[in-house]
């Protein structure tokens, strides 16, 4: 079977056969914590401070310092502003969405109270932190003097007969190749079958990309926690993580000029849904060696995504001189398949100053290079192998300070998301500035955070040997509240 090229960094030539590429595998193996604002204030170094719901998603032994009941709620405001630089030319976008970072329900209970026992409280908590926010929106122009997406075409297309992409509707061309040549973006070079040119020059043409995406991983945790004398805390947590994964693009060519005799433009969309569940186990402790300190540790086994699906559809449309403009849309397709992603180690060492007020510095380490997909009805061998080669190890810090001056707390936070890429190729690190206010009184809490994300990444419009990167740079300006009730 002819070799299938597929392109990274997002644009991807999705086929009925074979859709999943080592870019969707990193995209649901990166977990950018959310949780309550104070947490979120602090950086999210919360592992070892505790008492805060969070930590399910952390360290659950954290979960072992509430002495109460606590129900909580946090909406959140996020407003991210992407700026792309294509072949000299700068554009901006932004989107907002307004979402729900955390909620929960935490019960702490005395034990043994008829009995002496070490063994002090235990407490149970369910509830949902989000791990991701996919919402983004961005615009991408620029003339292009070297290529045309359709030389990728082209090269894809290149030894093989053309009765092989006209008379197989569904087969491994319908997406790409299939529509290209009924529109006549794609034709035999005349005295060959399996040899093509393309009205659409190679180069010196505009091109255009807008690429919308949505949805988040939300992460459902069921936790059971102890609290052995004030000295060691012990937590498990089951973690169900949701993917919910929208992605729309519309990629297009157009002689602006006016200037080619064989060519108007022509347009490329893709629509892609993702839905999946999967399952993790998390295990935590924390020592309290001295009164003003606490270590923490948390292993997070893999997440086994046990029921992927992908929903799939393309259009592509051309105007071509001579012709009426005409676009196709083939049928969409759907496929089921597994994802495993990488465990996780934290360790985490919280302060608490004059009782009032704490630092916390947390770091996590995994693997990103370990994702693997799998499916009774594929062979994924080969982006198994594309994941290997192209991730390394993810070493994340965060870091918090709180004050309280009586009823209010001042807090701030820095994190810092190593680039998961070997060699740093195309960068990805992200870093996080926070900072927030909480109000306390009897029974209720009020919190609100602010958080400053900055990271920049390199995007391939399409998979072509002489083609530039677009440069990417993203800034996320998110506001969260938290409601706490005690009682």
């Amino acid at each position: 079977m002819k070799k299938i090229v597929v392109l990274t960094i997002l644009v991807i030539f999705y086929l009925q056969s074979f859709a999943q590429t080592a870019d969707d595998a990193l995209r649901y193996s990166q977990n950018f914590y959310e949780g309550s604002a104070r947490s979120m204030a602090m950086g999210n170094a919360f592992g070892a401070l505790g008492a805060d719901f969070s930590v399910a998603s952390t360290n659950p032994a954290g979960l072992g310092l509430y002495r109460g009941f606590e129900f909580s709620i946090t909406p959140e405001l996020n407003f991210r502003n992407t700026e792309s630089t294509y072949y000299g030319t700068h554009e901006l976008d932004n989107k907002a969405v307004f979402d729900l970072g955390s909620i929960a329900y935490v019960s702490s209970q005395k034990l043994f109270s008829a009995k002496k026992s070490d063994w002090k409280y235990y407490q149970f908590s369910f509830g949902m932190n989000r791990l991701n926010n996919f919402n983004t929106q961005l615009n991408m122009v620029g003339d292009n003097p070297n290529s045309s997406k359709m030389d990728a075409y082209l090269a894809l297309a290149n030894g093989t007969p053309y009765n092989q992409i006209e008379d197989d509707p569904n087969g491994v061309n319908a997406f790409d190749l299939k529509p290209a040549w009924d529109l006549y973006l794609l034709d035999t070079i005349p005295g060959t079958i399996d040899q093509y040119y393309s009205p659409v020059p190679p180069g010196g043409i505009s091109q255009r990309e807008q690429v919308n995406t949505s949805g988040s991983i939300n992460e459902y945790s069921f936790s059971i926690s102890g609290n052995y004398n004030d000295f060691l805390y012990l937590g498990a947590s089951i973690g169900m993580p949701h993917i919910r994964y929208f992605y729309q693009s519309v990629f297009s060519e157009t002689d602006v000029a006016d200037t080619i005799p064989t060519f108007n433009s022509w347009s490329y969309k893709q629509n892609l849904q993702t839905i999946g569940w999967g399952i993790n186990l998390k295990l935590g402790a924390i020592v309290r060696p001295l009164p003003w300190l606490r270590i923490g540790a948390a292993f997070h086994s893999p997440t086994y995504y046990y029921n992927m699906h992908d929903t799939w559809s393309s259009t592509t449309s051309a105007n071509l001189p001579g012709l009426d403009p005409q676009q196709i849309t083939p049928p969409t397709a759907n496929f089921s398949y597994v994802l495993t992603t990488p465990f996780k180690a934290i360790g985490s060492v919280g302060i608490t100053l004059l009782q009032q007020g704490a630092l916390s510095f947390e770091y996590e380490y995994t693997n990103y290079s370990s994702s693997r997909f799998s499916a009774d009805q594929a062979d994924f061998s080969s982006t198994n192998s594309d994941i290997s080669k192209s991730y390394g190890a993810g070493n994340n810090f965060r870091a918090g300070a709180e004050w309280r001056f009586g009823s209010v707390s001042l807090r701030g936070g820095y994190a810092l998301y190593s680039s998961p890429y070997k060699n740093n190729l195309k960068n990805g690190k992200r870093q996080l500035l926070s900072g927030g206010i909480g109000f306390s009184a009897k029974g209720f809490n009020l919190d609100f955070a602010y958080v400053h994300a900055t990271w920049n990444q390199d995007y391939y419009m399409y998979n072509f040997w002489n083609l530039k990167p677009v440069n990417q740079a993203y800034k996320n300006n998110q506001f969260v509240a938290t409601l706490k009730f005690r009682f």
